[in-house]
């Protein structure tokens, strides 16, 4: 591992979420939709499975398979639900799920793949009827700061909910509904993050001092420009 993958996971590790969210948002997403009693769900890049009890909350008769590739974030999501018979943890990679879903949940981690290209890999493990929803970094207006550009620098294919709508309709889809994600959802990962940062920064290597920095810096830019981006939720479902 690098110094610097050993620095993040120092400072995210046990952390509730990886990623800004609610309970709201899912409930949110599943009333958009007709979804059957007995859904299956996969929740794609589940980190260390914040969302999996608002799945299951939501649609309680369902069955969620939970998936991410780091190993100890499937760790710590089984751990909170060991004794769920309707939770299936699994280590694997975002880019293949297999088997067939009424719901793919996605929160915070399509832009590893994109937009298009996620929906198009995942359009084969849609039961007919089933839709993806799935949260993304979006300009919230025309003409963000030079701060609020410089936050997202690492991330060129940044854009605003039509450039969003576009995405999805490119990958053979329709958008169904969509939402801001709210100031609580993201101080339910900034809040715990701070936390951290202030128990972490005393003896912090300069590894870690650098990542603490960073994860200051990117709470200082939202708080300031939060009026200027956000994560777009969008419900999608093929055409």
């Amino acid at each position: 591992m690098t110094d610097d993958m050993t620095a993040f996971f120092t400072l995210h590790r046990d952390l509730p979420r990886e990623g800004p969210g609610e309970p709201a948002d899912v409930s949110w997403a599943v009333e958009q939709v007709d979804l059957p009693a007995r859904a299956e769900i996969a929740d794609v890049a589940c980190g260390p499975g914040s969302d999996i009890g608002a799945l299951r909350a939501a649609i309680p008769q369902g069955h969620v398979t939970a998936l991410d590739q780091t190993a100890h974030f499937v760790d710590t999501a089984r751990g909170r639900f060991v004794a769920d018979g309707n939770v299936t943890l699994l280590r694997a990679d975002m880019a293949a799920i297999a088997n067939d879903y009424d719901l793919i949940w996605c929160a915070g981690a399509v832009y590893f793949l994109g937009v298009t290209e996620a929906l198009t890999r995942w359009r084969k493990s849609l039961r007919v009827g089933g839709v993806v929803a799935f949260s993304e970094p979006c300009w919230l207006t025309d003409s963000p700061s030079e701060e609020a550009r410089a936050q997202w620098a690492d991330y060129p294919a940044m854009s605003d909910a039509n450039g969003i709508a576009e995405r999805v309709r490119a990958a053979g889809y329709e958008v169904v509904a969509t939402r801001v994600l709210s100031d609580e959802a993201w101080e339910n990962y900034y809040t715990p993050l701070e936390a951290r940062i202030e128990k972490l920064r005393p003896g912090a290597d300069d590894d870690l001092a650098q990542m603490l920095d960073a994860a200051e810096a990117e709470i200082a830019c939202w708080r300031a420009h939060r009026d200027e981006f956000g994560y777009l939720l969008t419900v999608a479902r093929p055409t």
